[in-house]
């Protein structure tokens, strides 16, 4: 059994850990809240998007561009190479947070023969780079705080390998926080876009057939009627990579609130844990302070009538 010097050492280590894990926690919780607002703040934008995105293929549902894909099958049946963004977090203490993040990565990068991977955030880095996987060393982003003009960036490098047809697609793995108890981990496909994703098939459909009856009736066709400057391939091509960079700054969002709830998660559980052991402790300490106690008492009592036994011996002899 520890003395009460051993266990008032654990009680008092115990102590300073929660004062670290309820730092820990307000900070997570801060940022948690600012991670919120900015997708607020960009919901609005990114929805106009996909309502300008919409429009144009309604009007326009024969055009052909780089950016658009009609197949319906997931890419990965059938391409060549792919480009994989994987969002983990800078730093661990968030629970199964960078687990099921690289966990559903590596397996969507193991299914492909041909792969690019770009990895934000250290500790994905460090993982893929511990398996030996191929990474790009000039791509060294971080999860912290992310900003619309990371995400542009990070746009601009993979768009630049999709338009080069070094990729075939490009996917990004990220983390979806559902509620303050749950998250997903997701993977959407970001470059080809998929048509029906903005417009349903049925809709689609009947744009072009009523786009080949204006033209055999007398109706002006769409091009003149619909005014777009300077074209409609161009102004769609403008929206798509927008709305590939918006996508990104979303799931860059995303991935950070999901990693400070997770975290959040963590500390609050560390913090009951260390309650629990507090609390037991507590009960051990009392025990042994107790238990040493009665000893003392006893010690002392001990002592007391082994003194008082000597003293009335030393008395009967001075008698005699």
């Amino acid at each position: 059994m520890a003395n009460t010097k051993e266990l008032q050492n654990r009680i008092n280590s115990i102590r300073d850990t929660m004062k670290i894990t309820k730092a820990m926690y307000m900070m997570s919780s801060m940022k948690l809240r600012k991670a919120k607002q900015k997708l607020e703040n960009t919901e609005p934008y990114f929805y106009g998007l996909q309502e300008q995105i919409k429009e144009i293929l309604l009007h326009f549902p024969d055009m052909q561009d780089i950016y658009f894909d009609n197949r319906e099958q997931d890419l990965l049946e059938t391409e060549k190479k792919a480009a994989f963004i994987v969002i983990t977090g800078d730093k661990g203490m968030a629970g199964a947070y960078n687990h099921n993040v690289l966990k559903e990565a590596q397996i969507r990068v193991d299914d492909v023969e041909h792969y690019k991977l770009f990895v934000v955030g250290e500790v994905g880095r460090q993982y893929f780079a511990s398996y030996k996987y191929e990474l790009d060393k000039d791509f060294l982003f971080s999860a912290t705080n992310p900003t619309l003009h990371r995400a542009r960036v990070i746009t601009e490098n993979v768009v630049d390998l999709y338009q080069r047809g070094e990729v075939d697609a490009v996917y990004v793995i990220y983390t979806r926080m559902i509620n303050s108890m749950s998250s997903v981990v997701e993977t959407a496909q970001l470059l080809p876009l998929k048509t029906h994703t903005f417009v349903e098939q049925e809709l689609l459909a009947e744009a072009r057939k009523k786009r080949g009856d204006d033209l055999e009736s007398e109706e002006l066709p769409p091009e003149e009627w619909f005014e777009i400057y300077p074209s409609p391939k161009a102004v769609l091509e403008k929206l798509a990579y927008n709305y590939v960079t918006g996508f990104l700054y979303g799931a860059l969002v995303e991935g950070s609130a999901s990693e400070e709830n997770a975290r959040m998660i963590a500390m609050q559980s560390a913090t009951d844990n260390a309650t629990d052991m507090l609390r037991v402790l507590s009960v051990e300490y009392n025990r042994v302070r107790q238990a040493m106690i009665t000893q003392e008492i006893t010690e002392v009592i001990g002592g007391a009538k082994a003194l008082k036994k000597k003293k009335r011996k030393q008395k009967e002899e001075a008698e005699r």
